[in-house]
């Protein structure tokens, strides 16, 4: 196993550091770095990388993180891992989703080393973790007022990624288009393999999905044949593939009344809810029109017309996934 280079230090095989990677200094010359924690493992294999808060109200994933690094401790690891639990520490400081220039660094990449802050911020976290890996896992939750059921998102007619997002073993593999200056797009340009995991809320830790996703690295990591212990996915989970979604939007405001959770699965014509005046009166059922499973909901009760309330992963198509495309109205 060799040394490995980064932020200007070389570490021996067998080592675990954290490196602060400068990005600026604040308006109080406070110095803002990069905190990157590197398990260099002291036999040959893989360079992965992790990384949350991306959206700096996205905070499950740095629990999730962190209940990864505390698993990897004190056992034998081949290869490299780089995480990263808190991209945006401006947003997840100030419980927002965007940077201070209002732009959201997941539509930045690759970023550049002379353009906005957020530019700035993704060539550093680009050029410096994940270019320096060969696969990686990108964790999210819904954004604010919304939930996601625990899924990972791939990018199409890739078989790789298909093997790794069925090692991890979620609810659902949903078919994911690239989007433009999104971390996945910038990083299947140059190569590195790059799941995306949803689950959980924004500035809330839901344990089902924190579970769900360590135990899913867990296995991942196994796969890569960077570790040897990991849990079995549960025989009661069989991941449902998709290769499509929509939601269902408010048609007009009101009281949105539904029983229906996450995770739930939904028939084609089937009433999920019904909006309603504060008594009850003139209900506007809310309808799907495929069959489906319920991968992301609101959490709001008032609602506006034209107000997202239920995201739903299709079903009917019975192409392989890797083939399919989702539609223009997906949210990520």
């Amino acid at each position: 196993m060799s040394v490995f280079k980064i932020g200007g230090l070389s570490l021996q095989p067998g080592t675990t550091e954290r490196i602060e990677l400068e990005v600026s200094v604040l308006a109080n010359s406070t110095r803002f770095d990069l905190p990157v924690h590197v398990v260099h493992g002291d036999k040959p294999g893989p360079c992965f990388f992790m990384s949350a808060a991306l959206h700096g109200d996205e905070i499950q994933g740095v629990e999730i993180i962190r209940r990864v690094l505390s698993a990897l401790r004190g056992k034998a690891l081949a290869g490299t891992v780089l995480a990263v639990p808190i991209v945006n520490s401006f947003g997840f400081l100030t419980h927002s989703r965007y940077m201070p220039d209002r732009r959201d660094l997941n539509r930045s990449f690759p970023g550049s080393d002379r353009g906005s802050l957020a530019s700035l911020l993704a060539d550093l976290f680009f050029s410096q973790v994940v270019a320096r890996a060969k696969f990686g896992i990108d964790y999210h939750t819904a954004a604010l007022h919304r939930t996601n059921l625990p899924q990972i998102r791939l990018t199409p007619h890739e078989p790789e990624l298909l093997e790794m997002a069925e090692a991890f073993g979620p609810r659902v593999i949903l078919t994911s288009k690239l989007r433009d200056g999104s971390l996945r797009q910038a990083a299947s340009k140059i190569g590195v393999k790059v799941l995306l995991y949803e689950g959980g809320e924004a500035l809330r830790f839901d344990e089902a999905a924190i579970d769900a996703a360590v135990q899913g690295t867990l296995r991942l990591l196994k796969h890569l044949g960077m570790t040897k212990d990991a849990l079995p996915i549960p025989p009661h989970i069989k991941p449902i593939h998709s290769g499509s979604s929509m939601w269902l939007r408010a048609a007009e405001g009101g009281i949105l009344h539904s029983p229906r959770r996450t995770g739930d699965k939904v028939a084609a014509g089937e009433e999920v809810g019904a909006i309603t005046g504060p008594l009850g009166e003139n209900p506007v059922p809310i309808v799907a029109e495929d069959e489906g499973i319920i991968i992301g909901r609101t959490n709001l009760p008032i609602v506006n017309r034209g107000d997202a309330l239920f995201h739903i992963a299709r079903l009917k198509t019975r192409a392989k996934p890797e083939l399919l495309v989702p539609d223009e109205d997906e949210i990520i």
